[in-house]
């Protein structure tokens, strides 16, 4: 979204007017979205987050002040209620479902993916892929995870990720090339040659 158009939403939303919320809601949705559901590997939680941040987007966006980046205001919301949600966790016992689909709400992630229709063992490689890509991302440490999934999926740039994070640029930087770099290796096919 063109930063006029954005600073024309925002006023409109700040207004009270509910065409203002619609058009962000609009613009910043599957983004959102995204990052939530790759953060947490669950459409139920991801479409739950989303829920809380349009809540707290209503709530907070009257004391938003527009010297600072709308994005990044944001995306901080997102950022901490997926670490608020990640605190509730670790305190609850986890529940494991043993009857529903690969996303946890009874869905097929494979489905999800666009483009692969024509091979019949697409599905099951998407779903192995998606499986080997949240498992390897679990292997990082949380700060490092949320700053690649809001550098690669809700596509920030690396100031607005520090912004988000209350970090130095380079701290941003470092984090994302090294769990990358973690990802990379983890997620190699094995050279192992079996004898």
């Amino acid at each position: 979204m063109d930063p006029s158009a954005l600073q024309t939403h925002v006023a409109a939303a700040k207004a009270g007017r509910p065409e203002g919320y619609q058009a962000l809601l609009a613009a910043y949705n599957s983004r959102l979205y995204g990052y939530f559901y790759r953060m947490t590997g669950n459409r139920h939680d991801a479409e739950d987050l989303l829920g809380e941040t349009v809540l707290r987007l209503v709530r907070t966006l009257p004391d938003y002040r527009e010297e600072g980046r709308f994005e990044p205001w944001l995306f901080r919301i997102a950022a901490n209620l997926v670490r608020d949600r990640f605190r509730r966790r670790k305190a609850a016992p986890a529940v494991v479902s043993l009857t529903e689909g690969s996303d946890g709400n009874g869905g097929d992630l494979a489905a999800s993916l666009p483009g692969r229709e024509g091979r019949p063992d697409a599905r099951l490689m998407a779903a192995e892929a998606s499986t080997d890509l949240r498992a390897a991302l679990d292997t990082l440490d949380p700060t490092t995870r949320n700053m690649i999934l809001l550098r690669h999926f809700a596509e920030l740039s690396f100031a607005e990720i520090a912004e988000i994070m209350g970090c130095p640029l380079g701290t941003a930087l470092a984090k994302v090339h090294r769990g990358l770099k973690t990802l990379r290796r983890k997620l190699a096919p094995s050279t192992a040659v079996e004898q």
